[in-house]
């Protein structure tokens, strides 16, 4: 049988659900939660907490928040007190109060009936296996506006005064609510608006050099030594931070990279790894707006594409680009075009998302025009310009 190649070492450490043991970039967050919830480990039972967690898809709302739970119940076992950490993605319960909160009674009695209780049955319920354990349990709400959308403001408030009709009884529960957009709060009513806005921590943006140092350390996990080179993952990082910092879609992206990569029977994920990769999540540039370009255009970015055939180089030199530009002018016996114009092409290729551009001022030469292809496989785009320029030719 024929010997395949394998670039990765345990591609589990790319899976959605996994959580590293450290997270880059993120550790004031997690500092941060930790303190709202110090009391639970000094002082169990004399208060209950309410943490909002807001941020943008692939900022880090589900890894923080798993990561403190699983390092806050190690803590609170070593000092003897029995915490729970109980994690809900609301939209898989469809926002059903109900389904959410059977969920987390199940976690303590797996066969309890999932039938014949009321949502405020099940509340009281949970706090009374809490209290025949003397257990805490920190209940963390992902995908919150989930919840707000189909229950309102009454499923909310429940969740918040549980405690009050407890009077004189430890504080078992605490909640932790993740959400995008800290606007949804604002669907609420005002008291029950006023039992969450207290504690609320907003997890920015991922920069690209933060978005490099997150994708380092999973390849460090993730693949074989020098299985994934420096340029490919600038190129991912530069596509995620044009998807809004999303170190989420990076993850999967350096992920399918490595698929195509052994798909191919390589020993590397080359940038054409990831170029490949992106075109099967994101739409790539349809051969329409390909044919719309005029002749010189398509020249040109057949110059581009060939440059990057080999899937090594992530980013060329305006210059290179000439050059090669220059060859495939002379294999159609046609007369080039200027810099100038070469220039205006450039900017209009850019403009249609096709290729990118940046200013480099490293090097001898001072500042230089940088380009690479950031969605479109090179021999897909070689292939689709040459056969559209051999039409015109005939």
């Amino acid at each position: 049988m024929p010997q395949y190649l394998n670039v990765f070492r345990d591609e589990s450490k790319l899976d959605i659900n996994y959580v590293p043991q450290r997270l880059p970039h993120r550790d004031r967050e997690l500092r941060l939660l930790t303190e709202f919830f110090d009391f639970m480990l000094q002082f169990p039972g004399k208060m209950s907490q309410r943490v909002l967690v807001v941020g943008e898809v692939g900022t880090g709302k589900t890894a923080l928040s798993q990561r403190f739970g699983t390092d806050m119940v190690r803590e609170a076992a070593n000092l003897g007190t029995n915490l729970r950490y109980i994690h809900v993605n609301c939209r898989e319960y469809h926002g059903s109060f109900f389904l959410i909160l059977q969920h987390a009674v199940a976690v303590f009695h797996p066969n309890f009936p999932k039938r014949g209780y009321s949502a405020e049955e099940l509340i009281r319920i949970l706090m009374q296996i809490l209290d025949d354990e003397n257990a805490y349990a920190i209940l963390t709400l992902d995908e919150f506006d989930s919840l707000i959308s189909r229950e309102g403001s009454d499923a909310v408030y429940q969740l918040t005064r549980s405690q009050e009709a407890r009077q004189n009884k430890p504080q078992r529960l605490s909640l932790i609510c993740i959400l995008r957009d800290i606007s949804v709060i604002d669907q609420l009513d005002a008291s029950t608006r006023s039992t969450l806005q207290s504690n609320i921590i907003d997890l920015a943006e991922y920069s690209k050099r933060q978005l490099i140092d997150i994708l380092n350390e999973r390849v460090v996990t993730a693949f074989k030594p020098l299985a994934v080179l420096e340029e490919t993952v600038d190129v991912i990082a530069e596509l995620a931070h044009s998807e809004n910092g999303s170190a989420r879609f990076g993850i999967e992206l350096l992920w399918r990279a490595g698929k195509y990569a052994n798909a191919e029977n390589s020993d590397s994920v080359t940038a054409e790894s990831v170029r490949k990769a992106v075109s099967s999540i994101v739409p790539a540039a349809k051969k329409s707006d390909l044919a719309y370009l005029s002749m010189h255009e398509k020249l040109f970015l057949l110059g581009v594409a060939r440059l990057f055939k080999d899937g090594h180089k992530a980013r060329v030199s305006l210059a290179e680009a000439e050059q090669v530009y220059l060859i495939a002018c002379e294999e159609l016996n046609t007369k080039p075009h200027s810099h100038t114009q070469l220039w205006k092409y450039l900017q209009n290729l850019s403009g249609m998302g096709i290729v990118k551009t940046e200013v480099s001022t490293t090097g001898p030469k001072g500042r230089s025009t940088l380009v690479y292809l950031p969605r479109i496989p090179a021999n897909d785009l070689e292939r689709e310009l040459w056969a559209l320029l051999q039409e015109k030719e005939a």
